[in-house]
């Protein structure tokens, strides 16, 4: 039996592997946000070309990135509390996405991920 491999996940896991070793957790929790809205995109083109098996697997990788952004919260700062519930309102979105897909939800979390990684690298600068 042959494996076949996509030779874009490929890359994209090469990339990732890359990119994690030796980053700052700012680097981090940058690279969770980029793969999380990345995977919700991916999602969506998946789903508007009726390729069920990479939206599956485009949703698994989102609620991952989500789920290591949910653990990476302290939630003693202020902003912890509202990130938590941001985070949670988002995995529970994604994962009712693989029953019932809403492109247009998704695409509003995939939006507000992107502008929390924005603002946050604009103040870290």
């Amino acid at each position: 039996m042959q494996l076949r491999r996509d030779p874009g996940e490929t890359y994209r896991r090469v990339d990732f592997d890359a990119r994690v070793k030796g980053a700052s957790s700012l680097q981090l929790v940058s690279l969770c946000l980029e793969q999380a809205a990345g995977s919700i995109g991916r999602a969506v083109y998946a789903q508007d070309h009726g390729d069920n098996s990479a939206k599956s697997a485009a949703l698994t990788r989102a609620v991952a990135a989500i789920t290591a952004l949910e653990l990476g919260v302290n939630s003693a700062h202020p902003a912890g509390q509202p990130l938590l519930q941001l985070y949670q309102a988002a995995r529970r979105t994604i994962l009712d996405s693989a029953l019932r897909f809403d492109g247009k939800q998704l695409e509003t979390i995939r939006t507000d991920l992107l502008d929390i990684r924005e603002a946050m690298l604009q103040t870290a600068n």
